[in-house]
């Protein structure tokens, strides 16, 4: 470039998100680096945040975004990108935007590590009936032989997906010797077995677990997969780890298993969402129900933004994307 010549002008960018997770997912520093790489449009005030996108080339988008529908992209005619800088992409993504040919990516890598990482602390919870013992400690201290030890025990993972398959590493890494069941029928036994896994059917898992985690995604297919026939084959005493989706089990049935106190249950997500005051899952003493805290909290939440801004920069740079969600592949995820 010759001297005096004009830098080519950075692209426009504005990040629409709730605004209380906005100085969590974007704090100053992130922001400022933001603004070394694209010219930032204001975010929103008004009550129609869609209208910011009018001068955007890429939007950074979290919790709180709206859908993005025909009728949205209509005020965005320079739209090219969208950085999501949160887990799953499906609530605001619409085939408009695919068929527009936005680039969209995720930073749904960025949220996995927190969510296995929490899904194991439950695994190995439930692998000792934590809630059982803690709900019969009033009584006295519990008898030594009626503890469960986790050393060795079997842990059903169901979906080899990208949280099951951290699920699977970490248990396989761990000092307590867990064996490991995958089931998922997109994974090969082979697959299974280099992740460290048996790849098995539905059935044969919940009938040798101990403790059966949930990982596939909420697609038609697997909306109720876990029934009462399923969670009646889990041995007595059993748990069941729900960090996926709450539709992917049967609440009414999960609900009568836990109250007979043949199960336990650890569960950040349900069905519905939230459950209703007064629903038995909320107060059974075998049952712990927790809001979506599984994922990124706290100082965490900031790994979104930095991920997004990472992946604003590949954009910039013409280099590829390390999130990037395609047409073809959303249904199979989260």
């Amino acid at each position: 470039m010759t001297a005096g010549a004009q830098q080519p002008e950075r692209p426009g960018a504005v990040c629409v998100m709730d605004p209380s997770a906005a100085d969590l997912v974007l704090p100053a520093d992130l922001r400022a680096r933001l603004a070394t790489l694209v010219r930032l449009v204001p975010s929103p005030t008004g009550p129609d945040p869609a209208a910011a996108l009018a001068d955007a080339e890429i939007l950074v988008s979290g919790w709180g975004c709206p859908r993005l529908t025909a009728e949205v992209l209509e005020q965005a005619p320079g739209l090219r990108a969208v950085m999501h800088a949160a887990g799953s992409v499906k609530p605001i993504v619409s085939e408009a935007l695919w068929e527009r040919g936005i680039v969209v990516s995720s930073a749904a890598d960025a949220n996995a590590g927190p969510v296995a990482s929490c899904t194991v602390a439950l695994i190995t919870l439930a692998a000792r009936r934590t809630l059982t013992t803690a709900a019969g400690y009033a009584a006295g201290w519990p008898d030594v032989a009626s503890r469960t030890g986790a050393d060795g025990l079997m842990v059903g993972i169901v979906g080899a997906s990208r949280i099951g398959r951290r699920v699977i590493a970490e248990l396989v890494r761990s000092d307590a010797d867990f064996r490991v069941l995958l089931s998922d029928p997109y994974v090969t036994d082979e697959e299974a077995r280099l992740l460290g896994a048996r790849r098995v059917e539905l059935a044969e898992l919940c009938e040798r677990s101990a403790v059966v985690s949930v990982h596939a995604p909420l697609l038609p297919e697997t909306t109720g997969l876990l029934d009462a026939e399923m969670l009646a084959l889990i041995p007595d005493g059993g748990a069941l780890v729900n960090t996926a989706r709450g539709a992917v089990v049967d609440t009414d049935a999960l609900t009568a298993e836990c109250a007979s106190g043949r199960l336990e249950a650890y569960l950040d997500v349900t069905a519905p969402e939230p459950l209703p005051p007064g629903h038995p899952l909320l107060s059974l003493p075998n049952v712990l129900v927790t809001p979506h805290t599984a994922g990124a909290q706290g100082s965490e939440v900031r790994r979104l933004g930095q991920y997004a801004v990472a992946e604003v920069a590949r954009w910039v740079a013409g280099e590829p994307l390390h999130g990037r969600v395609t047409r073809e592949a959303l249904p199979q995820l989260a």
